[in-house]
């Protein structure tokens, strides 16, 4: 099991300094609705677009299904092999323990459960020109689904450390993610959807 965090923190309440600079450790933080807003908005605007092409209305909404179905998948592959990287180098110790440690050290800091805005929007952007370079025109259609599986993902992760699990089928994100936090963090990977884990056998053990 890797090392994930630094601490031993029975309550996980508190916060991290990352940045000495006030400036730095002030915009490091966000409030998970303005990342949400920026994609759901980006969204908006390249289905807006999407429907200025040529293709059929029915087959954009498929590969705006797909696009959403892609980002579950890039969620699990990055959270498990990059969030989770073996840090076995200085420099990858503190990569990891910046994008994600301090994350499982500090589960219920609100402020750091999502990327600041600016590196949001450089998200949105990449995003944009690496599918429009792939699929042309079928990018405005793709990049919604993506993007809002994004934003899907960040309201969930939000709402399952900011809120008591729900009494239907919805609280296997809240038992999986608590799994993944408190007790194995080399299972449980996917947190929009246990899809995933399920596919490629990292669902947590049952005692």
């Amino acid at each position: 099991m890797k090392k994930i965090g630094r601490l031993d923190r029975p309550d996980n309440f508190g916060s991290a300094r990352m940045f000495e600079n006030p400036i730095l450790e002030r915009v490091s933080r966000t409030h998970i609705m303005i990342p949400i807003t920026m994609f759901v908005v980006f969204s908006a605007v390249s289905f807006y677009y999407a429907l200025e092409t040529s293709i059929y209305v029915g087959t954009g909404l498929l590969v705006m299904l797909i696009g959403y179905i892609v980002f579950t998948f890039v969620e699990y592959m990055m959270h498990k092999h990059f969030f989770h990287m073996e840090p076995d180098t200085p420099m990858k110790d503190k990569l990891q323990y910046s994008v994600h440690g301090v994350h499982h050290d500090y589960p219920k800091d609100k402020d750091r459960l999502a990327m600041p805005p600016f590196v949001s929007a450089a998200y949105a952007a990449i995003f944009y020109l690496v599918f429009k370079l792939i699929m042309g025109d079928f990018a405005y259609y793709f990049l919604p689904g993506f993007l809002l599986g994004y934003a899907s993902y960040l309201g969930v992760h939000y709402i399952v450390h900011a809120f008591n699990p729900p009494k239907n089928f919805l609280k296997i994100l809240w038992v999986n993610h608590a799994i993944h936090h408190y007790k194995d963090p080399d299972s449980a990977f996917g947190v929009s959807t246990p899809l995933w884990d399920i596919l490629l056998g990292t669902m947590p053990k049952k005692d």
